[in-house]
């Protein structure tokens, strides 16, 4: 279930970078702006935006856009502690399905996601975001 208590105060700095990315999104066709930001186990914090494409398919979401960044930056082996989706259109946005699921070969299960929803912003931990996330074991 979702967390109803405010955004903890520790989360502000990390869905202020977020909102800071969406205003250099690349959104000429939908004008929908998204930015993402995550908190890497480093204390570093990766930014992404949403960059459309005239096909619509090959647009790039935020949430990857810095999934990408932060592996570019720092490497393979990036561990996220928490991630906060932002946009400049007042409309509910959390990740989409697959956001979701590449999020999940980087993110704590118990990491804070927090996107704008109905109402305000949401909360959620991100095994309830994704519950049954595909996960293929490496050894």
């Amino acid at each position: 279930m979702s967390d109803d208590r405010p955004i903890d105060a520790s989360l502000e700095p990390l869905l202020a970078a977020a909102r800071e990315a969406a205003r250099r999104a690349y959104a000429p066709y939908s004008n929908f702006r998204v930015g993402a930001a995550l908190q890497l186990s480093s204390g570093a914090v990766v930014t992404g935006t949403n960059v459309e494409n005239m096909s619509y398919g090959l647009t790039i979401c935020a949430e990857r856009a810095a999934i990408a960044r932060a592996i570019a930056e720092h490497g393979p082996q990036i561990r996220v502690t928490a991630a906060a989706v932002a946009n400049l259109n007042d409309a509910p946005s959390p990740p989409c399905g697959a956001c979701r699921q590449m999020l999940a070969e980087f993110i704590a299960p118990d990491a804070p996601v927090v996107f704008p929803a109905a109402g305000g912003v949401l909360r959620m931990r991100f095994d309830e975001l994704l519950p049954q996330a595909f996960f293929l074991k490496m050894e």
